[in-house]
């Protein structure tokens, strides 16, 4: 492994920080229900925990119908803002690994397909957000490397910037703007999944992300 510290970590939300699978579940079957679709278990839906909900409504539905894809992402957002949001768990460790990795020095940021306003509500529902340097979110028809490309070109992050995440649209993303990356698998993305793309770390429970405290460039603590 060649030896490199990171200036940033770049965190992933679902799946890497909390667990979002009882909400997204729950809004997924809220809008296909809506819609007239079929209905699906918590276990069937696992696998969507992570890639964008057009992607997702377009491989449950099978329809390329932009207009009935964007009526069920509207439809899933409706319950996702009022309840699905808070229908999240932390995982466990999460909070004191992130309390620590800050204490330490390590500047941090969140990256996540969802839209941002949801994800700052999450982080501040764990008292996380004092600990991110910012949060960027994504939207509809916007592919995680683009969301990079976009934070590389305002010079927020830099090929020393350390992507952390635990689904292959993370470190494909890291992969194409020249980021290391470190996968996660307390999530839902299986090992298979994940080591194609070459990550520098892999980790298997929280805790383990206190070990790249050797591998940043420590800033002060403003916390």
């Amino acid at each position: 492994m060649m030896e490199m510290r990171y200036d940033k970590l770049l965190f992933d939300l679902d799946g890497t920080i909390s667990d979002p699978l009882t909400g997204i579940a729950r809004c997924i079957n809220h809008a296909l229900q809506h819609a007239g679709y079929r209905t699906y278990t918590e276990a069937e839906l696992s696998p969507f925990v992570g890639p964008p909900l057009d992607q997702t409504f377009h491989s449950i539905t099978g329809s390329r119908d932009q207009k009935k894809i964007k009526a069920l992402v509207e439809k899933y957002r409706e319950r996702y803002a009022d309840i699905g949001y808070a229908e999240n768990q932390l995982y466990q460790d999460v909070d004191a690994t992130i309390a620590g990795l800050h204490a330490a020095g390590a500047m941090m940021a969140v990256c996540t397909s969802k839209p941002q306003v949801y994800a700052e509500k999450i982080l501040e529902r764990f008292n996380l957000r004092q600990y991110f340097q910012f949060v960027s979110g994504g939207d509809i028809g916007i592919k995680k490397w683009q969301q990079i490309a976009a934070l590389k070109a305002l010079g927020l992050v830099t090929e020393e910037t350390l992507m952390i995440g635990g689904r292959d649209v993370d470190l494909s993303a890291a992969a194409v703007n020249h980021l290391p990356s470190a996968a996660v698998l307390w999530g839902y993305g299986s090992l298979e999944e994940l080591l194609p793309h070459r990550c520098l770390h892999v980790f298997h429970h929280p805790h383990e992300l206190n070990l790249l405290k050797d591998w940043i460039v420590a800033q002060p603590s403003t916390v």
